[in-house]
């Protein structure tokens, strides 16, 4: 046994000292519409920079990307092919592997699964409407479509709650947030008693994050370049807003419109982006109230469509989807501020930005 010890120590000493990838790795993953794959990076999780590692090609202009909860598979929208695609993920090295392709029914501008990650959520601009896949053990997507629910034009984005007993759909057309109650049993959408709360004249609801704690749920909206924080009704699922901030800074009078929004994972910090201000609006968020405080815009990359946080909270990459860019910024876990730290060539139009970090 002392032998064996010691063997084992040895083998840990060699992990530190080799490059070999002994301990937790993460991994960035790029929807590039312009180039119809999905590129993968490395991330140092000590400085944040990214080694390019390979390309998946797929049929098609890729856009939103989802994580399963357990970290197990990755799925995409192939937007112009209208079509889901899922992928197994490979914890050593990132890499993809093809499990299944599916028709998604239209052109999906957001996917999500629900907390038990058995089903798959979908949002459909165009179309003006919501669906739900079922998604089997082995990472495929069923073929069959198990409900689809007409909504309105622009339904931009689909979000369950902490509980996964509700789910949200924020669309910019008609300016109103569709509520949804949730049957993880049945794999049922139905419209809630309250079917949908109609935003302030001239916000345009897009995109949504929930609070940890379930308490809060915060818009960014497109037309109105600003962010709305909504109180949740844990019983009733329905929303209630308190506050509205601009996502600009005073005396701005360009052309602006805001396109993701995402909170640390902290919870103490969230961020916006503009697209025509070219920057990523960061907040100060009161935990306790769930009001938000403006924290400054700092700049990024030509058109910021997506962004995302690395899970550890520590750093942020925003794509610039006209200057085929990414910009990499360390967060600061005192104040929330961004410092630019490098910006790569990724390729053409990138849409999503997806970070994964394996246990």
């Amino acid at each position: 046994m002392h032998i064996l010890s010691r063997f084992c120590l040895i083998i840990v000493g060699l992990c530190f000292l080799s490059e070999i990838p002994c301990s937790a790795a993460s991994f960035v993953y790029i929807s590039l519409g312009g180039d119809k794959k999905i590129a993968i990076y490395q991330m140092n999780e000590q400085d944040g920079a990214l080694s390019h590692l390979e390309d998946v090609m797929v049929e098609g202009a890729p856009g939103c990307l989802e994580i399963d909860p357990e970290t197990k598979y990755l799925y995409a929208s192939v937007r112009s092919a209208k079509q889901f695609k899922s992928f197994s993920l490979n914890p050593t090295n990132g890499k993809l592997k093809n499990i299944s392709s599916v028709s998604a029914g239209g052109n999906a501008a957001y996917i999500a699964t629900d907390k038990t990650g058995r089903y798959l959520f979908s949002a459909y601009y165009g179309e003006g409407k919501v669906a739900v896949h079922r998604l089997k053990k082995n990472g495929e997507i069923s073929d069959e479509i198990l409900q689809t629910i007409p909504t309105d034009k622009n339904a931009h984005a689909i979000l369950p709650d902490q509980t996964n007993q509700f789910v949200f759909v924020p669309h910019t057309g008609p300016n109103a947030i569709y509520q949804f109650t949730w049957d993880e049993k049945k794999g049922l959408l139905k419209a809630n008693q309250k079917p949908l709360v109609q935003a302030s004249a001239g916000l345009e609801p897009r995109h949504l994050a929930v609070s940890k704690d379930n308490r809060f749920i915060y818009f960014d909206n497109e037309k109105a370049s600003s962010v709305t924080a909504y109180q949740l009704n844990s019983k009733t699922g329905s929303l209630t807003p308190f506050q509205t901030i601009s996502t600009l800074p005073k005396g701005f009078e360009g052309k602006n419109s805001c396109a993701d929004i995402e909170l640390s994972p902290s919870g103490q910090f969230l961020y916006a982006s503009n697209r025509g201000h070219n920057s990523i609006a960061c907040y100060k968020v009161d935990l306790k109230s769930g009001r938000l405080k403006s924290l400054g815009q700092e700049p990024t990359e030509d058109t910021p469509r997506s962004f995302n946080i690395d899970p550890t909270g520590n750093f942020l990459y925003a794509a610039g989807q006209k200057s085929d860019k990414l910009a990499a910024y360390r967060i600061s876990s005192k104040t929330g501020k961004l410092k630019r730290l490098a910006t790569y060539e990724v390729g053409k139009s990138p849409s999503w930005v997806e970070i994964v970090k394996f246990p």
